[in-house]
């Protein structure tokens, strides 16, 4: 990483809060596993999104502390991760709004919203890394810390919302 060794703490943390998230989302669709099996067609998409946004930010941040690494190797690996993370969050949206089409806007944009935010700064930053930025490391970091705050925000969905 070089010029970004100063990252490691940083990029330490976040691995360490994205695996703890990444198993409090586990424990919240086991505790509700029937209340979201009811809503089919919306809540296992949701709860497979939040998976892939915390999945997709402790590997950014993992392979963010690879030692020695290019700038340039680094930038095309968070760029692989955030594309895979948003085109996989993609394919749970448009399935959901498919099966479900009268979903009122309220329930949708928002849960759009949130995974763009989450993922774009993501795949912005590998590619300011692929292309020898080495400032698209605090694109990928910002990236990293909404994707953890979108994480919690769908787990909260599906481990207290659900039961309203």
């Amino acid at each position: 990483m070089g010029e970004g060794a100063h990252w490691s703490d940083f990029f330490v943390a976040q691995v360490g809060a994205a695996a703890a998230l990444s198993g409090l989302l586990i424990v919240a669709v086991s505790i509700n596993l029937q209340n979201i099996l009811t809503n089919p067609h919306v809540l296992p998409g949701r709860a497979g999104e939040a998976l892939i946004m915390l999945v997709g930010a402790m590997l950014v941040a993992s392979v963010s502390l690879v030692p020695a690494q290019p700038v340039r190797l680094l930038g095309m690996e968070i760029l692989a991760i955030g594309a895979v993370v948003l085109a996989t969050a993609a394919c749970f949206q448009v399935k959901s709004l498919i099966r479900v089409r009268k979903q009122p806007i309220n329930w949708w944009l928002p849960r759009l919203v949130l995974t763009l935010v989450a993922t774009v700064p993501i795949v912005a930053g590998g590619m300011m890394l692929a292309l020898g930025h080495a400032d698209g490391l605090y694109w990928a970091a910002a990236g990293v810390m909404l994707s953890l705050a979108g994480g919690v925000f769908n787990t909260w969905i599906l481990l207290i919302e659900i039961l309203r």
